[in-house]
């Protein structure tokens, strides 16, 4: 009896210094999110294009809240303007008359809470995917599938890359960004590797043609967003901001960014 009282008071002990933490965060005000990706894939016409509008919430918040009653207008250099009209109250703003053009400048307007911002891109073409070779031993204990999606970078023009693998089965989808400072004119290839994927799991690859400064700034999101990058508890990046400016209100900055791409998508099925 003794042992057995030794024990209980042991596990007594034990769950007796577990305590719950309630974290104060504080709450900020909402800022816009402007998910402006107008993308021209190859092959299609490019008329109907979507623009997504949405609201910051607090950490532990599930749902995004959408950014409604927005005016959103997209312009180019030729006095072309492309009225975007919401979705009821989604946040979801749609024109299915837009024009697309390679080099064409664009500038994006967005009148929301009487405060306008603004962006302007350039379209920039794409190469497209030629092949997709796999392995099916890759990673470093052999036992993920790797993905090469081959392309040739035109010479002598700087060329930058947004690759978008998409897993249909797990709805997720994985980004890689590229530039071809180091392998202008050759045939190259965007890399993935994943050890869930298996046999006729269909992998839909996007090549989407971007510029310098779109670059640099999926470059730095995408290493914020890493899971790999380091310490959970570590001090916490600064807030990208993109190419979206408040023109009323400079301190009340947008998140997002105002992306133009020429496309081309490859479907995969895993061998």
């Amino acid at each position: 009896m003794k042992s057995i009282f030794k024990v209980t008071l042991f596990f007594l002990l034990i769950f007796s210094c577990e305590d719950v933490i309630n974290l104060d965060l504080k709450n900020s005000e909402p800022r816009l999110v402007i998910d402006a990706s107008i993308n021209w894939e190859k092959g299609t016409d490019g008329k109907f294009q979507t623009i997504k509008l949405s609201l910051t919430a607090p950490y532990f918040d599930t749902e995004i809240p959408p950014a409604t009653g927005a005016i959103v207008t997209v312009t180019d250099l030729k006095n072309n303007a492309f009225s975007f009209v919401e979705e009821g109250n989604s946040g979801i703003y749609n024109n299915d008359s837009f024009i697309p053009e390679i080099g064409e400048t664009y500038y994006l307007y967005v009148t929301y809470n009487n405060e306008l911002y603004t962006a302007t891109e350039t379209l920039m073409p794409v190469v497209p995917i030629e092949s997709v070779e796999q392995k099916n031993d890759g990673g470093f204990s052999g036992n993920e599938i790797e993905l090469k999606a081959f392309y040739t970078d035109p010479k002598d023009i700087e060329n930058f890359y947004l690759f978008e693998f998409d897993i249909v089965k797990f709805e997720s989808t994985f980004f890689e960004v590229y530039e071809d400072k180091f392998t202008d004119g050759n045939r190259i290839f965007a890399f993935y590797s994943n050890e869930d994927i298996a046999l006729d799991d269909e992998i839909k690859i996007t090549n989407y043609g971007i510029s310098k400064r779109a670059y640099e700034y999926y470059n730095i999101l995408l290493q914020q967003t890493d899971e790999n990058s380091g310490d959970p508890f570590e001090t916490q990046p600064a807030t990208l901001r993109g190419n979206c400016i408040n023109q009323t209100n400079p301190d009340n900055f947008p998140l997002g960014y105002f992306k133009i791409s020429e496309t081309d998508v490859f479907t995969y099925l895993i061998e």
